[in-house]
């Protein structure tokens, strides 16, 4: 999650943001629009005005201090989140890219990602999550969806047609 908090030091609402933030455990970047003047520039281009604050969380602009938006995107950026870039394993088979025609294939893996630190690599197919068979994209997004953060479950996945079981803590 990125999260940009455009501010100025003797903005009231700008220490509220912070405060808020912090007291959610949520790293961010602040950029002082009084000091930094490519960062006054890019906090226009974003949002066509001059008044802080002024938060980017994951590209979704929120301006001034509106906690109920500012939940309702936090809630969605705390989504468990792979960090790999998936595709249709059948539409990867038709292309002669994997042997395996129902599942998730892994293109990219992010560093850092949950994905990385379980050992998944471009090439697997993620065939079950949690127990539960995953026959393209859409069902490990779906899944995903309803796991919790910090919830450890098992994800099953074939490399070089061999079927692996690996731990995933989201």
């Amino acid at each position: 999650m990125d999260i940009v908090v455009y501010t100025t030091p003797t903005c009231p609402y700008c220490h509220q943001v912070k405060e808020y933030l912090a007291r959610q455990g949520l790293p961010f970047r602040e950029v002082d629009v009084s000091q930094d003047a490519a960062g006054a520039a890019e906090m226009v281009r974003l949002t066509g005005q001059r008044g802080v604050p002024v938060t980017v969380i994951d590209g979704q602009v929120v301006i001034g201090f509106d906690r109920p938006r500012l939940d309702a995107l936090l809630a969605g950026a705390r989504r468990p989140r792979l960090g790999a870039a998936v595709a249709d394993a059948a539409e990867m088979a038709a292309k002669g890219r994997c042997a395996i025609s129902r599942g998730a294939y892994v293109g990219q893996v992010r560093p850092g990602s949950p994905a990385e630190q379980a050992g998944l690599q471009a090439g697997d197919v993620i065939i079950a999550l949690a127990g539960q068979a995953i026959g393209n994209r859409a069902d490990l997004e779906k899944l995903m969806a309803r796991l919790r953060p910090g919830a450890e479950v098992p994800l099953e996945y074939v490399r070089n047609n061999e079927r692996h079981i690996i731990y995933v803590r989201w």
